[in-house]
């Protein structure tokens, strides 16, 4: 098994999953990157682009680049940021287009989920010395702050209309979790501290006040007045975005988000919170038969939904080392390395290359499908291997 604890060891596994991207990500038909992949690389549903897909994969060669300074990799990020500063943008309704179609957009509802990942790119880019997206990035930043801030809740609303002319009553956790992330990349980048200052206000109002009202623990939606809906979903489970019950992976990636917040603003808070969330979703939620992490819990703490995600896996990895690392607690490098013995033995595909997306609760994989449009370009996994490599060994 691959040393977790060797950093040349973590760098080659991103290689190898970026590997298994090269041969066909690029799309010189419709532009940008191709976003569906089978097991063995192959493509289906070439036309098909999603917003979050393709700010995500900017991050991807955003991050190889400032490591290994391939001018490949550089080519890569000018196109993907072509397409979505041409294609994804709508000019004229002041809005990125959330899904599109041999470029044409199928869905232009607007979404706070989406500007989230258009500010991380935009700011990955910045970080990476692309200079031209800074103007890009503060004028998402305007957007979702005149769209969509909801200044007497501290937090962010969900959606609006294609032309913002309705906004939605339902607020999530989720979106407001990936635009905390962003804005800690974007004050990375910039040190703009308006954005270290929004992101502190979004960790104080989920981590903090919303936990304090369900368990400890981050409920996943809540009412436009910001009161618990526990029903949203619940026949839904498997929603992408919004799935019901509580998501210990968002419990973890919370833990993640909380320590980076730490170095940059520390307060005993932030890592109390981190490790009461950390130990709270593995305690509930790893699977002692089968290893892994199940996909979400209800209430009372029964599990709703067993199958095993990527995402889950990986940013739980990085909360365990992180948490090592900021409380000297070898406890935690003990979760890490169990953790990655799971997705070492189960979820990485060694035959293709790259991470399964979803395996059951025995770790059988649903389908061929690899990586789909909206829902998995490997971000998660090279983004927590980045910032393992980066900032906790």
């Amino acid at each position: 098994m691959l040393d977790c604890k060797s950093e040349q060891a973590l760098t080659s596994h991103i290689e190898d999953i970026l590997a298994f991207y090269a041969p066909n990500v690029m799309d010189e038909v419709n532009g940008g990157f191709h976003q569906n992949y089978y097991d063995n690389g192959d493509i289906f549903e070439p036309g098909k682009k999603h917003l979050v897909s393709s700010t995500r994969m900017i991050f991807n060669y955003c991050k190889a680049y400032q490591h290994f300074q391939r001018e490949e990799d550089l080519q890569r990020i000018e196109h993907g940021l072509v397409y979505l500063l041409t294609r994804h943008w709508d000019e004229e309704r002041q809005a990125y287009n959330w899904l599109l179609d041999a470029n044409t957009p199928v869905d232009q509802t607007n979404h706070a989920y989406g500007l989230a990942f258009v500010i991380l790119a935009l700011a990955t880019c910045v970080k990476t010395g692309l200079n031209k997206a800074e103007i890009p990035l503060y004028q998402a930043w305007e957007i979702l702050n005149e769209r969509f801030w909801q200044e007497s809740d501290g937090c962010y609303a969900d959606e609006a209309s294609p032309d913002w002319s309705t906004l939605g009553t339902y607020r999530g956790q989720n979106a407001n979790m990936h635009c905390c992330e962003a804005l800690l990349i974007a004050y990375d980048a910039t040190k703009d501290k308006a954005f270290l200052k929004r992101a502190y206000t979004l960790a104080k109002t989920f981590a903090v006040e919303k936990a304090a009202l369900t368990q400890g623990l981050i409920w996943e939606h809540y009412h436009a007045d910001m009161s618990i809906d526990w029903e949203y979903n619940k026949d839904d489970p498997k929603n992408l975005y919004r799935p019901w019950g509580f998501q210990p992976g968002h419990q973890t990636e919370w833990t993640k988000l909380l320590l980076i917040l730490h170095r940059h603003q520390p307060e005993s808070w932030m890592v109390e919170r981190a490790q009461a969330l950390f130990d709270s979703a593995l305690n509930l939620c790893w699977d002692e038969e089968n290893g892994g992490i199940f996909y979400g819990h209800a209430p009372d703490g029964e599990i709703c939904d067993s199958d095993k995600y990527f995402w889950v896996q990986a940013e739980s990895l990085a909360a365990a080392a992180l948490l090592a690392k900021a409380t000297g607690n070898d406890a935690y490098w003990q979760w890490y390395e169990k953790i990655w013995a799971y997705c070492w033995s189960a979820m990485i595909d060694h035959t293709y290359g790259s991470w399964f997306r979803v395996l059951t609760a025995d770790n059988k994989p649903y389908n061929n499908e690899k990586s789909l449009a909206g829902a998995k370009c490997d971000y998660h996994t090279q983004g927590a291997l980045w910032e393992i490599i980066e900032q906790a060994l």
